[in-house]
């Protein structure tokens, strides 16, 4: 998850902040030192996640491009200049055009924005954008929400105090709500300093950035990982009391499958695993992070000298084209493979499926698989000519039988036209007749169509009206007692809206 920081370079940052020591200190200079703080985190333990850094005031600028090198951020940080006054507006337009140019509109994405909650003055004002944004028109809309799922934290470099006692906290809120309410705004606790700060940056880190330790099982085999980013809690909507799920520390991973069998599966999220680092020649390697570490880490790199469980892994997933199914937790799992960026840069990734037994119906219950060795003939075959997948489900699906759907009003009203035809060649069409008509009316009692039922009894009534003088006289018999059978039903009575019942034609001294 790509990580945005925008920091405010207006004059109000200048502001000098009173110190016990001697020496003298902006604003500014502490949200440097909080950003300073938040890279070198973010270097020692995000390492793989890409960062940009933007600078804004009535404008904005892009300072550093989406990177992995924090020591090119953190120099862009120390060259920081002042500029005029601030336009919050503007600096959020600038970070919609620099992730969509970067990462689409698909891809989630984290935004630190530091400021000292001053709104601006005038045209321009965060205070003036927000009482406008039902004043304009399609071509002026205020860029939040954004196009792409985003996290907004607010770093405020102000107590709650001097923030509540103008109307900024109220506006800052507003943003908030606006970009989608998936964030938080931080102040600082207590006085102006380094201190206090760091404890702010602190709980963004804790909140936000805290890394993802687990251990990954297989058998007798372990690993250390780490997976990037941090994978969220997943709430089940369709639960009678909903609560949050969320990935277990330990990961063992329960069978492989043949990539083929699985497909392109339907997943919550991606996330990249990577061994943790047990020697100081990653740590040299992640401090000077660059586009290089897109890389496969070598097995060296990752571990030393000693053998790595997870780099096996990932180079067995890559060679014999296959994915391990993990279980993430009870009734829970997920996938881990080998996704190439190029020829030769690789990288294991874990995809979570959705939470239950059976997330992939072609697959059946994961429970219920088993190696092919216990299995009493090869389920693929002596030559690999046939597939296990997808399994047949014991109860045939409703989407696989002869239903009436109507999707279009053509439809429905082709089925009516077919019945109106038949009606007109009784007494020769009088099974085909009552064929479609309870055809109709099965579709029309699963939907609770009933309308449906009144409005084909009345076509009905007024065809046996237009009958000629030369139709036989079994027609009008037939179709008033259709039509009757349709009105009975249109009622909802159980007697006559049974779904399974049929309307049988009325016996006469004219039927054969």
């Amino acid at each position: 998850m790509p990580t945005v920081v925008l920091m405010d370079v207006s004059l109000s940052m200048t502001r000098p902040v009173a110190q016990d020591g001697s020496e003298e200190f902006q604003r500014k200079n502490l949200a440097v030192h909080g950003l300073n703080m938040l890279f070198e985190h973010m270097a020692s333990n995000y390492r793989m996640e890409f960062t940009t850094l933007m600078a804004f005031s009535s404008l904005w600028e892009l300072l550093v491009p989406f990177t992995r090198d924090y020591n090119a951020l953190q120099e862009a940080l120390s060259n920081l200049e002042d500029y005029d006054k601030t336009c919050v507006e503007s600096a959020l337009q600038g970070v919609s055009n620099v992730v969509q140019q970067e990462w689409g509109s698909a891809c989630p994405c984290q935004m630190v924005m530091v400021t000292d909650g001053s709104l601006g003055i005038g045209k321009g004002s965060l205070r003036h954008s927000l009482q406008t944004l039902k004043q304009r028109g399609d071509d002026k809309k205020f860029p939040l929400p954004f196009p792409f799922p985003t996290k907004l934290f607010i770093m405020c470099v102000a107590n709650a105090e001097e923030l509540q006692m103008t109307d900024a906290m109220d506006n800052l809120e507003e943003l908030l709500r606006l970009s989608g309410g998936d964030g938080q705004i931080f102040t600082m606790e207590g006085a102006l300093c380094m201190k206090s700060v760091q404890a702010m940056f602190g709980r963004l880190i804790d909140h936000a950035y805290s890394p993802f330790h687990a251990v990954l099982h297989c058998g007798n085999l372990s690993s250390d990982v780490q997976v990037f980013p941090r994978p969220e809690p997943v709430v089940m909507d369709e639960e009678v009391e909903p609560m949050p799920r969320a990935v277990s520390t330990d990961l063992e991973i329960v069978g492989f499958i043949e990539i083929g069998d699985i497909s392109s599966p339907p997943v919550i999220s991606r996330h990249l695993v990577l061994p943790i680092a047990v020697n100081k020649e990653v740590d040299e390697v992640g401090a000077g992070a660059t586009d290089e570490l897109e890389e496969e880490p070598s097995a060296s790199q990752m571990a030393g000298k000693s053998p790595n469980f997870c780099v096996l892994l990932h180079g067995s997933l890559k060679v014999e084209g296959m994915v391990a199914l993990v279980q993430l937790g009870p009734e829970w799992y997920g996938m881990l493979y080998s996704q190439a960026d190029s020829k030769k840069k690789s990288n294991l990734m874990m995809s979570l499926f959705d939470p239950g037994p059976e997330p992939l119906p072609w697959l059946g219950k994961i429970s219920h698989l088993g190696p092919i060795s216990e299995a009493a003939e090869n389920p693929y075959g002596e030559d690999d000519s046939k597939s296990p997948f997808p399994v047949q489900p014991s109860v045939k699906r409703s989407y696989a039988q002869n239903v009436t759907v109507w999707i279009k009003a053509s439809g429905l009203q082709t089925d009516v036209q077919k019945i109106l035809r038949n009606a007109r060649k009784l007494p020769d069409k009088t099974q085909t007749f009552y064929k479609e008509l309870n055809r109709l009316r099965k579709a029309a009692l699963a939907f609770g169509f009933w309308e449906l039922l009144k409005g084909v009894a009345d076509l009905l009534e007024r065809e046996c009206t237009l009958l000629p003088d030369s139709a036989h006289p079994d027609a009008a018999f037939q179709l008033s007692h259709a039509a009757q059978q349709l009105k009975l039903a249109s009622t909802g009575d159980s007697q006559y809206a049974a779904f399974d019942h049929n309307i049988v034609p009325m016996h006469t001294d004219f039927s054969s």
